[in-house]
């Protein structure tokens, strides 16, 4: 399980044609860092995965201003967000950074400048 990969390097859970991905694990890896990425529309996160990012970051961590989220119907939208990632996981705001036990979500100067240091 990925989650399982503690103290073993970063995770970098988001999905492939994610501009913002993109550039952090290009200056990520520029640093040298051990990063693996996770495409969570390929590789689907598992209800423990969903559970341990909403947990971490609750309502954060769904992107509202997403066209996928106002595409959902009311019921959805509604709903928490763990079913709403578990729904369309496209959803996730991204990305989501797991380094050991730290998590960061979405990638801004503080968040590069917490995982180069």
């Amino acid at each position: 399980m990925v989650l399982g990969l503690v103290g073993r390097g970063m995770i970098l859970y988001g999905i492939s044609t994610c501009d913002t991905c993109k550039k952090a694990l290009k200056v990520l890896a520029a640093a040298g860092k051990d990063v693996t990425f996770r495409d969570i529309r390929a590789d689907p996160l598992s209800p423990s995965e969903v559970d341990a990012i909403v947990t971490e970051f609750g309502s954060r961590a769904v992107n509202t201003q997403s066209t996928t989220y106002r595409a959902f119907n009311d019921f959805l939208k509604a709903s928490d967000p763990e079913a709403q990632i578990a729904a369309q996981p496209a959803v996730m705001k991204r990305p989501v950074i797991q380094d050991g036990d730290r998590w960061y979500l979405g990638w801004d100067s503080a968040t590069e400048a917490a995982l180069i240091a």
